[in-house]
């Protein structure tokens, strides 16, 4: 039986100015451990991964469209306020489920950052950035196209700071129990 993982190649965050704000690139997953040369991966230096990188930016940031068949690899691109999403597969791999990448990790973005998709946002929240990427991505094998899903294993509990003060309801007991301690210290302190 052969059984065939929807993989991605690289998820790209790159700002107006054709900067990475981040990328992760993933290695085959049929690759062979034994003989890693056996399937040598488009984008092993930084070099390769910047000059990839630019290339794309450059290709796609006066476009209209929403994806783009470039060096072999399919780039499926999102654009926002001042930064683009890229999902990148392989040529064969399939449109719609990349589509599908692109678009949940970019929603899942959205929730987590109250809809302020924007460079300062992503950089001032980055760490919850990467962990919506590792829930949607795990070593390029897609795991996860529901937004909510991932948005919601990623955000952050709320802080329990103990008491919150406009939770507490004050009435005349609780009034009548605070007079009592304070005029019942003060009164010690006078005694001693």
């Amino acid at each position: 039986m052969n059984l065939h993982l929807n993989q991605v190649t690289a998820v790209l965050l790159i700002d107006s100015d054709g900067n990475r704000l981040l990328a992760k690139y993933y290695q085959p997953a049929h690759q062979d451990p034994k003989n890693p040369n056996q399937f040598k991966h488009p984008f092993q230096s930084l070099k390769d991964q910047r000059s990839f990188e630019n290339q794309v930016w450059d290709k796609t940031r006066r476009a209209n469209g929403d994806i783009l068949l470039y060096n072999n690899q399919l780039v499926l691109y999102k654009a926002s306020i001042d930064l683009t999403f890229y999902v990148v597969g392989p040529e064969g791999e399939n449109e719609l489920m990349l589509l599908a990448v692109l678009n949940a990790f970019y929603d899942a973005v959205s929730l987590l950052l109250r809809h302020q998709v924007e460079k300062r946002a992503i950089l001032e929240n980055l760490d919850l950035v990467v962990l919506a990427l590792d829930e949607t991505i795990d070593n390029g094998i897609i795991l996860e196209v529901d937004a909510v899903a991932i948005a919601s294993r990623v955000s952050r509990p709320k802080p329990d700071a103990g008491v919150n003060l406009s939770e507490i309801t004050l009435n005349e007991a609780t009034i009548m129990q605070a007079f009592s301690t304070v005029r019942d210290k003060i009164g010690r302190q006078i005694l001693s």
